[in-house]
């Protein structure tokens, strides 16, 4: 884990010193985002109130994440279960190998 340091980022037009001990790059690339997002709000509403621009842009980052956890767990189960069948059918062919072994000396 990395030293905690202080780095500066803009977000909404507002400067913000964040203290983290993440990336610097990471955390320039998080403001980024977030900018992205408030940008892609602003487009939509128009709306002046910076509150409401920033509650939006929270609502809507929930929500890219709730998908994203969505398509996680959905993936991990379509693994599970892929891997439970390709289980099965290597033991399925071991049993089937070993119950065609003739014993030695026969």
């Amino acid at each position: 884990m990395e030293k905690e340091r202080l780095v500066e980022i803009k977000v909404l037009g507002q400067t913000y010193t964040v203290k983290t001990d993440s990336d610097e790059n990471r955390i320039h690339e998080v403001a980024r985002y977030v900018n992205e997002k408030i940008e892609e709000i602003l487009r939509k509403t128009k709306s002046v109130s910076s509150l409401n621009v920033a509650i939006l842009t929270a609502l809507n980052i929930a929500d890219d994440l709730l998908k994203e956890k969505e398509k996680r767990l959905a993936l991990l189960k379509e693994v599970g279960m892929k891997s439970k069948d390709m289980v099965e059918k290597i033991n399925l062919s071991l049993a089937g190998k070993e119950a065609g072994k003739t014993p030695i000396g026969e």
